[in-house]
């Protein structure tokens, strides 16, 4: 099992010790036969800021992204676990407690908000958490 992630990307500017990665994000679709017919396929440009004190790329360089696995296991806890395990409980709850399906439901989509808030005010302690760092393609 590898003990990272990585990502092909191009550099896109360099700002003092800021690297801006451009990344293509494609969905499973994209390597289909088919995709050219299916309007399913999915192509996202991601673009990604990469602290590096080298000095050593240059803009429009292909490069690879890696992080750690631990951080793309962290970052799927705090994407999907963790707002799916509240919407559950969230919905359990409404339940138990009104016997309305209506409330229920509102009441766990409701729960999603001040998950996100607290995620957004939470960004510069996860900035610090999910390093990314940069190779040259060899």
């Amino acid at each position: 099992m590898k003990k990272s992630i990585q990502h092909s990307g191009v550099i896109a500017k360099i700002e003092h010790s800021t690297v801006h990665v451009r990344i293509v994000q494609q969905s499973a679709c994209s390597e289909c036969h088919a995709k050219s017919l299916c309007h399913a396929s999915d192509r996202s440009v991601k673009m990604i800021e990469i602290e590096d004190h080298s000095g050593s790329f240059s803009v429009n360089e292909t490069v690879h992204i890696h992080a750690h696995m631990s951080q793309g296991m962290t970052a799927v806890l705090i994407a999907f676990v963790v707002p799916l395990a509240l919407v559950v409980a969230a919905l359990a709850a409404g339940y138990a407690i009104s016997g309305n399906d209506i409330v229920a439901g509102v009441a766990a989509l409701c729960i999603l908000a001040p998950y996100c808030a607290v995620v957004r005010l939470m960004r510069g302690r996860l900035a610090k958490k999910f390093v990314f760092t940069l190779s040259k393609i060899s």
